[in-house]
């Protein structure tokens, strides 16, 4: 059995749509994968949620979502808004080791960033990761202004002892400018090692046999092999 934690330098990375790309390629390769939501935020009650679209793009059916609120917050943040408890990570942490116990394969996928604090202790999806001793795969963005982030996010994952499973680029922009561009070897001299893969933006808004053939393109890597930075960046670079 295997659990991974994908979560972000900040929000709107991509981090969903990475996760349904994972889920994905376990399904096609035959794995029972199971995909947990430790907390949605910025969806109300009924409203379709980031599980929703793993479901649409991935046909795995096996979703979990712990909390829900909302307001478009942290989970803390958003849990005091609404004067309901906040998230227990510990409670999160239970319910994935009895998943994992009976797939091979289940993805942990945080909100927000790595630091994101789910409740007013400071609990936060790093001290998820580490509860599980689960591996973190990081999802950044391209643009300017990544590098600091990243940079901070792999700071504190390695502060707490925490493995890096891979960085991933959640959304390659269709006109890159210069900074995104030059980015990827930068992020890649970050991390220590190569990228684990790179989405283009809007895989997320296609339908599910091209998102099958692009997440096989794209972020298969990420689950054993050679991502070619190169290659992408002219592949997807007017």
């Amino acid at each position: 059995m295997t659990v991974l934690v994908v979560t972000g330098t900040g929000t709107g990375v991509g981090k969903t749509v990475v996760t349904a790309a994972l889920a994905t390629l376990a399904r096609d390769r035959g794995t029972d994968v199971a995909v947990v939501k430790a907390a949605q935020t910025g969806v109300g009650p009924g409203e379709p949620g980031d599980l929703d679209h793993v479901r649409q793009l991935s046909g795995v059916e096996d979703l979990h979502e712990c909390a829900r609120f909302p307001a478009p917050l942290s989970p803390a943040a958003a849990a005091r808004l609404t004067r309901r408890p906040p998230v227990e990570l510990a409670d999160v942490a239970r319910q994935v080791t009895e998943l994992a116990r009976g797939r091979r394969l289940v993805l942990v996928e945080g909100a927000g960033g790595l630091l994101v604090r789910y409740d007013d202790e400071g609990a936060t999806v790093a001290d998820l990761a580490r509860a599980l001793a689960a591996p973190v795969l990081l999802v950044s963005a391209a643009d300017l202004g990544t590098l600091n982030a990243t940079a901070l996010s792999l700071e504190a994952l390695a502060h707490r002892g925490l493995e890096l499973a891979g960085l991933v680029i959640g959304s390659w922009p269709p006109d890159p400018d210069l900074a995104c561009r030059s980015n990827i070897s930068d992020l890649e001299m970050l991390a220590a090692r190569p990228l684990a893969g790179a989405l283009p933006a809007g895989a997320g808004a296609a339908d599910a046999a091209s998102f099958r053939d692009t997440a096989r393109a794209c972020l298969a890597p990420a689950l054993g092999g050679t991502f070619d930075a190169q290659q992408f960046r002219e592949r997807h670079t007017p």
